[in-house]
């Protein structure tokens, strides 16, 4: 991002980036608890931001992270171990929406394991030495957040994972390699991860429509 402040603590409406994505999950009425994970050593600084200057009362931790994300992610659901569902999000998706947040969370309860994904409609190339080849897009999909699992379905991914020395790029891939399906709900391009500058210039422009249509 190349900003001063890590990009969860750009503001986004007047309000930081994570303030903005635990608002989505705080005002939905399938979740129950909230844990946070952060570089270690900025638990403090995120307690006074979330906990002390926003009424966000879902809030059960927040936990220092590790090396990787899945470790992060794995460090997090051990706080959530004695819950029966529990959707995955990215801290700089603020633009979630409810709709898509019960649908992981309702397929998740059916088949154990669900991710929000957004089909891929651009061609896709792949190069072969000096040569391109086209890959048929049919059935490829763009994995997004947030990822809903039965909690001890995930736990037991993240175990199997640790215990062979496997890193995996979200938590839905952990999954996959137990052989275990996951249901694909479709999701909105407008839930996008903001990185640069330029996804935090398109998520003002989607806020302020957001704000004007009264879905904010």
């Amino acid at each position: 991002m190349g900003a001063d402040l890590p990009k969860q603590y750009l503001e986004l409406g007047g309000v930081p980036i994570i303030v903005r994505t635990i608002e989505a999950f705080e005002n939905h009425p399938q979740i129950d608890v909230i844990v946070i994970t952060v570089p270690a050593g900025d638990e403090v600084r995120c307690k006074d931001l979330v906990m002390g200057q926003f009424n966000l009362k879902k809030i059960r931790d927040v936990v220092a992270g590790g090396e990787t994300r899945q470790q992060s992610v794995c460090r997090g659901l051990q706080v959530l171990a004695d819950t029966e569902l529990v959707a995955v999000h990215d801290g700089v998706r603020p633009l979630v929406s409810s709709a898509t947040i019960s649908r992981t969370i309702d397929a998740a309860r059916l088949s154990g394991a669900a991710l929000a994904c957004v089909p891929v409609e651009d061609t896709v190339k792949r190069k072969l030495g000096s040569l391109l080849e086209t890959i048929d897009r049919t059935d490829l999909w763009l994995a997004h957040t947030p990822q809903s699992f039965r909690t001890s379905l995930i736990l037991e991914a993240h175990r199997a994972a640790l215990e062979d020395g496997f890193t995996g790029t979200d938590d839905a891939s952990l999954v996959e390699r137990l052989g275990f399906p996951v249901a694909v709900v479709q999701d909105l391009p407008e839930n996008l991860k903001i990185t640069t500058p330029d996804d935090l210039e398109l998520a003002e422009f989607l806020f302020r429509q957001r704000l004007q249509s009264g879905r904010a």
